[in-house]
């Protein structure tokens, strides 16, 4: 073999090498913390605080969920399931003037179809479910949990899809939406179902329609006397309180 040969072999395998190398760092950072970072937002902030502050044992939960959750593919909806599942977020909207404890129930429970349809986990999967949500959703997943929670606690006599562990994958839920143990107020309800709103519009969106259409239908419902009033509806407090 020539000398020619030779060089020519020992460029190649070193190009070959240095491909592979430059492949490993960014394999390494789309798992690694900025990659982590980039990709959970808000979550990536919500592990840390679980640990304690331990960036490295968040960056370890946080990878084992992209390796457990990365390779999922959002399946599309048909346009007449959209309008359906929109159909029915604009009626839960509407109850919550007269029914605010089944609006956030049923709010639940239709994230958790609106999930099950694009190809997450099952809606009976709620950990599972919100675990993948969090690859994929990771800036409006945490509504999600708000709503399910509120809706566990005040679900009483109407029956809960599922339960679900206190705070999981959220830190100080139940402190954050003021329940603190007891009984959600309407004020409670309201601000859940609103946060809720942006993973439903985000789901509805990413389907394959921008989500101002959707937006443009605010949850505001007419009262009684014709008026709109903003989700809360200060009327209903009373009633509720």
């Amino acid at each position: 073999m020539s000398t020619g040969v030779i060089i020519a072999l020992i460029v190649v395998v070193a190009a070959l090498v240095a491909v592979a190398a430059v492949l490993a760092v960014r394999a390494r950072g789309s798992h690694g913390g900025h990659g982590l970072k980039r990709r959970f937002g808000p979550e990536y902030d919500r592990a840390v605080a679980r640990h304690d502050g331990d960036v490295k044992a968040a960056e370890r939960e946080l990878g084992a969920l992209v390796e457990r959750h990365g390779g999922l593919r959002e399946r599309p909806l048909e346009p007449a399931e959209r309008e359906r599942f929109e159909a029915r977020w604009t009626a839960a909207q509407e109850r919550f003037v007269d029914s605010p404890r089944e609006a956030v129930v049923e709010a639940d429970r239709l994230l958790a179809e609106v999930a099950g349809a694009r190809g997450f986990p099952a809606g009976d999967q709620y950990e599972e479910q919100v675990a993948a949500l969090s690859v994929h959703h990771a800036n409006h997943v945490h509504g999600y949990r708000r709503v399910h929670r509120v809706a566990q606690t005040s679900a009483g006599g109407f029956g809960t899809r599922h339960e679900a562990a206190p705070d999981a994958y959220g830190t100080g839920e139940g402190r954050a939406s003021g329940l603190d143990g007891g009984a959600p107020d309407t004020e409670d309800m309201r601000s859940a179902l609103v946060e809720a709103r942006a993973l439903f519009d985000d789901l509805i969106a990413s389907s394959g329609r921008g989500a101002d259409r959707h937006r443009a239908q605010e949850p505001a419902t007419r009262d009684r006397t014709g008026h709109r009033p903003q989700l809360g509806f200060h009327r209903h407090q009373t009633k509720e309180g």
